[in-house]
Parts: C-alpha cells; sequence; structure tokens
C-alpha cells in the first residue's frame, strides 16, 4: 500500500511541480506559489486515510485515487448555481418548456406499460419521474461529460460542503469496490450526480433498481432502470401517493402577513381562514394536511402552499425553484394551463443581484436580525431576518428583498 510520502512524489509529478515541492517540504515558506495544488494534494492523502479506515482495497487508495485531479471549472460552476442567480420567474421560464411538455407527454404515452407498473409498486405518480427526467436531463440528452470522479474530489476539497462531498465520493468508492459501477463508465455533471435521473452515489447504493431485470442497473443507458429507481426513492424517502405536491393559490387584499412565518408549515384550515383561495376563487379544501406559504417572489409575485410532498422533491434538489419546476411541470403534463398568476396588473419584481443580497445580510446582521455568514443567497434565516425587518418598519412582511426593503434599510443605516 502507498505511503503518504509516496502518493505526495507520485501526484506531484502530474502537477509537473515535482521538484518545486519536495523543495518546499524542507522551506515550507517557499510553497506560496503552488499552495493549490499542496491543498488538493494534502485533501487527496486525507482521502486516502478516510478510505483505508473504511477497510477499502488498495485499488481504491493506490489507483483509483491518485489517479483524481482537480477541475477548476467545478468551483466556479458551485458559485454560479441558477438557483442563486436567476429570478423565479427567468428560472421557471428555462426549465418549464414547450419542448419539455410536448416531450414529456410523448414520453407518457410511449412508456405507459411501465409507468402502470411503477405507480402500483411504488405509489408515485407517472407526471413527477416524467417531470424529474426532463428537468434532470432533458429525457436523457444532457446526462454530463464530466468526470464524477475528479467532480466529486474537487468538491470534496472545496471548504464550502466539503464532509457532504466527501461521504458522496466514499460511497462512489464503494459502487466501484463491489463492481456495481466500473470506473470508465463514471460521467455525469460537475456536482457529481450521474445518469438519466442524475442520482448521487449515496441515492444509486441506497436506492437503484435493476428494472428490466438483466442482471445490473445502468442509469446511463437503461431507461428503464433509471426510472425504477427514481420511483423507488420517493417512495423510500416519503411520497405520499394521495397528496399533490402543493399548489398555486390567491391571496386576498390586505393579507394579514404578520400572521404568517415563513419556512413553517400551518394546517390547511388556518390560511383557509385567513381568505387564502384557489386562483379560481374557489375555497381551499377541508383536508387534513400542513401547508407552508411561500412567496418566491414577494407579494408582488405569485404565492404557492406547499404540502409535505414538495419536502420530498426538495430532498432531490435541495432548492424550492427547483422543486416548484417539478411540481408545475408534472401539472402541466397532465392537462394543467401552468402559473396563473399574471404580471399585468401588478409591478415586476426587479431580480437583486449576489452582491446586493450580501450587503443586506451584512446589514441585517449589523442591525440585530441574524442571516448567519454573507453568503448572498435569499435562504430561511434570510427571509426570517427580512420579515422581522419588514414588520418593525411597518412594511409588507413578505420576507422578500424588494426595493421598499434596500431602500429602507439604507435609511436606518444613514441615521445610526
Amino acid at each position: 500500500m502507498l505511503s503518504s510520502n509516496r502518493l505526495i512524489k507520485k501526484t506531484l509529478t502530474f502537477f509537473h511541480y515535482k521538484k518545486l515541492i519536495m523543495l518546499c517540504a524542507f522551506f515550507p515558506i517557499m510553497a506560496n506559489a503552488t499552495i493549490a495544488d499542496e491543498d488538493f494534494l494534502q485533501c487527496k492523502i486525507n482521502l486516502v486515510k478516510r478510505a483505508e479506515t473504511a477497510g477499502f482495497s488498495s485499488y481504491i487508495t493506490q489507483t483509483v485515487i491518485e489517479n483524481i485531479s482537480p477541475i477548476k471549472r467545478v468551483i466556479a460552476l458551485d458559485k454560479k448555481q441558477p438557483e442563486f442567480t436567476q429570478t423565479f420567474e427567468q428560472y421557471i421560464k428555462a426549465r418549464v418548456t414547450a419542448y419539455h411538455v410536448r416531450v414529456g407527454k410523448e414520453k407518457l404515452s410511449k412508456n405507459k406499460k411501465l409507468f402502470d407498473k411503477l405507480e402500483k409498486q411504488y405509489g408515485v405518480p407517472r407526471q413527477y419521474l416524467v417531470s424529474f427526467w426532463g428537468l434532470e436531463t432533458v429525457f436523457g440528452k444532457h446526462k454530463g461529460k464530466m468526470s464524477v470522479l475528479n467532480s466529486l474530489a474537487t468538491l470534496a476539497c472545496d471548504e464550502r460542503r466539503s464532509e457532504f462531498f466527501t461521504l458522496e465520493i466514499l460511497n462512489l468508492f464503494t459502487l466501484i469496490e463491489t463492481k456495481q459501477v466500473a470506473v470508465e463508465q463514471l460521467q455525469g455533471s460537475w456536482a457529481g450526480a450521474m445518469g438519466h435521473m442524475q442520482f448521487m452515489p449515496t441515492a444509486f447504493l441506497k436506492y437503484a433498481v435493476d428494472g428490466d431485470n438483466d442482471g445490473k442497473v445502468d442509469i446511463w443507458k437503461s431507461e428503464v432502470d433509471a426510472l425504477t429507481t427514481a420511483a423507488n426513492y420517493l417512495n423510500k424517502i416519503g411520497w405520499q401517493p394521495k397528496e399533490r405536491w402543493g399548489r398555486e393559490v390567491k391571496l386576498p387584499e390586505n393579507f394579514a402577513f404578520d400572521k404568517v412565518a415563513f419556512d413553517q408549515y400551518y394546517p390547511l384550515n388556518y390560511f383557509k381562514e385567513l381568505g387564502v383561495k384557489k386562483t379560481n376563487n374557489q375555497s381551499l379544501s377541508t383536508y387534513d394536511i400542513q401547508a407552508e406559504l411561500y412567496l418566491p417572489s414577494g407579494h408582488k409575485g405569485p404565492a404557492f402552499l406547499l404540502y409535505p410532498n414538495f419536502n420530498v422533491i426538495m430532498t432531490w434538489n435541495l432548492s424550492k425553484s427547483y422543486a416548484l419546476s417539478v411540481g408545475l411541470l408534472a401539472n402541466k403534463l397532465v392537462g394543467a394551463k401552468g402559473l396563473k398568476f399574471s404580471h399585468k396588473a401588478q409591478t415586476k419584481v426587479k431580480p437583486y443581484s449576489v452582491a446586493q443580497m450580501k450587503n443586506l445580510q451584512s446589514q441585517l446582521n449589523s442591525l440585530g436580525f441574524e442571516t448567519g455568514e454573507p453568503d448572498g443567497i435569499w435562504g430561511p434565516k434570510s427571509r426570517q431576518a427580512i420579515r422581522s425587518f419588514q414588520l418593525q418598519h411597518q412594511l409588507i412582511a413578505d420576507g422578500y428583498p424588494n426595493k421598499e426593503v434596500f431602500v429602507t434599510i439604507k435609511s436606518v443605516g444613514s441615521k445610526a
């Protein structure tokens, strides 16, 4: 088995810095020019130790890990995810398209027998499986061509989500070690997701199903394996067969925003009492279910009530914009017209930049409205902090970083 020093020496040859780093081993102060490479090398050493502790073979610790190299573009893509850089309207427009609906309906028709079987066995309605398929890879057209091993290693060696991706690559080693996958077929997205439905290694390891009964699971080439695995995955993580993901709703004028905290569930009947209605102005049902109010563009945009199945969708991808895309596309695949909301009678929401959001978060923190470390992402802490700030300053408390919030906080800051 390779020692840590031998691994360093062999890997440095790959980076063409062998002589320089050997010197830097004795004179650490000279290592600044190659710090990024050294960090990755040390990360690989740590990964070898983790793999050895976990009991992986020398093939994993000596061959697979030794051949891993970083992909700089992965870090850039991680910082520019569309969930963080696009408005809700931009995000939905780019994903719930006429093409997705047309081809999705064709897939539903072509694979009717398969979906009949999957619905009966796993309880997941077919339109959701096809919606995931369309959004993840445009029905298999774009499965990704990056090295999954290198992508995961790059992210595991980046501090933002290091432990998450370290666990993913360790589970990928298990898939390789047990011959469930071959290194040669490991191509996927920049984040390490694989196949028609873009499964992460952990999901593959836990939920993979040989849907076509050929003795192996191939989520890259077998649509049946990929869709069956997706149905099994959603079933196992809590999909409720008789419930929908949520619905678009209509808020009454002068809605009592102060009575509803965001990212919190209430009985559906509570929203009914507050005057929330379906988009056709009919009353909400009396069905016993918990719901969360979500305003992706603030009070000037569409409003949604989200049900427990929405959280199941978010287990797949931790983005509310993504989960709404899944739900809205699934609706359209079975005949719905899509969003009822129109901007014609309301002011179109002006998007904010990541830099603006980070600055807002810093200002809110300084005023005692805790958002956590400023990151430019409009997440739960930021929604709650903005809502609290809005309530204190008699603004519409929709938790959204709109123009009124920026203007008011600038005014407050100038008086401080």
